[in-house]
């Protein structure tokens, strides 16, 4: 290996690149296993729990491995952190949306690709701030109690359209939940790599 990759093969390394590829290779894989035992190639509405699952496990193995093993020597390194950071969220969620996209069946205009990327983007958002927030080992658990709440509640008939809330149940091309969704990964995206991880509180 030379000079120039080792910070780079390092970096991966402290943030478990290869347990987070294979997270997201894993969710794709189920995503078209789950497609396969389903009549989601034929009923659009077969596809919702697969375009409101698969996000989440995709957005949280992307979220936990923001986390920062030695933050002390993170911040008194000389390199900027802040292309790294994105970069790295950038790569992976590209990764995640491309795959998750390319493992739903069916016409991507109901609940097809379109949807399944625009929800790895918002769920992605929203796991990037909370790790700026409280931290990368608990970052996926507001997307998860959102995306559930959601999930639970959109049977309600008066919730249907209520875009801004329920922007992850919506069809793929609807331009309300799209901007709601892009919103949050540019906010969330913002956020990590600005700030990066709050700091750890030293015991008394």
């Amino acid at each position: 290996m030379n000079l120039p990759t080792l910070p780079c093969a390092l970096y991966a390394r402290s943030r478990a690149a290869a347990s987070t590829l294979a997270a997201i290779v894993g969710a794709a894989l189920f995503t078209l296993w789950a497609a396969t035992l389903s009549s989601a190639f034929v009923d659009p509405y077969e596809r919702v729990p697969l375009i409101a699952l698969a996000p989440l496990i995709a957005s949280s193995a992307i979220g936990v491995s923001l986390h920062q093993y030695a933050q002390e020597l993170d911040r008194a390194a000389a390199r900027p952190w802040r292309p790294l950071r994105l970069a790295h969220l950038l790569a992976l969620t590209a990764l995640a949306a491309a795959l998750l996209a390319l493992a739903v069946p069916g016409h991507g205009q109901e609940y097809g690709a379109a949807a399944m990327v625009r929800n790895v983007l918002g769920a992605t958002g929203i796991t990037a701030g909370a790790a700026a927030v409280i931290g990368a080992r608990l970052s996926w658990l507001p997307t998860v109690l959102y995306f559930c709440a959601v999930y639970l509640s959109y049977s309600a008939p008066y919730l249907h359209s209520a875009t801004l809330w329920t922007w992850s149940m919506q069809p793929g091309p609807q331009p309300g939940a799209w901007a709601v969704a892009l919103t949050a990964f540019v906010l969330g995206a913002g956020a990590y790599v600005v700030r990066g991880l709050p700091a750890r509180r030293e015991p008394a």
